[in-house]
């Protein structure tokens, strides 16, 4: 029974610690980020995941249409193409 324990044992810390050091801050960033998505507005600056800087002119359930120049260009592309809502420091 000793010799099993033993070997268990170190099985069961190793998979412990990865959970707590991989698999639980993946699901915050994972929970926040969806948050982020389903909180997007018309009007908010975003970047997407190629680097395009635009603001949101129109949102839907799966894409978002962007206006990214002076020319007003406008893109169509995925909410999963999204990486980050740029926050505006107001003075």
């Amino acid at each position: 029974m000793a010799q099993i324990l033993s070997l268990v044992v170190p099985f069961v810390l190793m998979f412990g610690l990865m959970y707590f050091l991989l698999i639980l801050p993946e699901k915050k960033r994972t929970k926040k980020y969806n948050e982020m998505l389903s909180a997007l507005e018309k009007n908010d600056e975003i970047v997407t995941r190629g680097g395009i800087m635009g603001k949101i002119i129109i949102v839907e359930e799966d894409y978002v249409i962007i206006e990214t120049s002076a020319e007003r260009t406008k893109l169509k592309i995925s909410k999963n193409g999204i990486a980050s809502k740029v926050n505006k420091v107001t003075e």
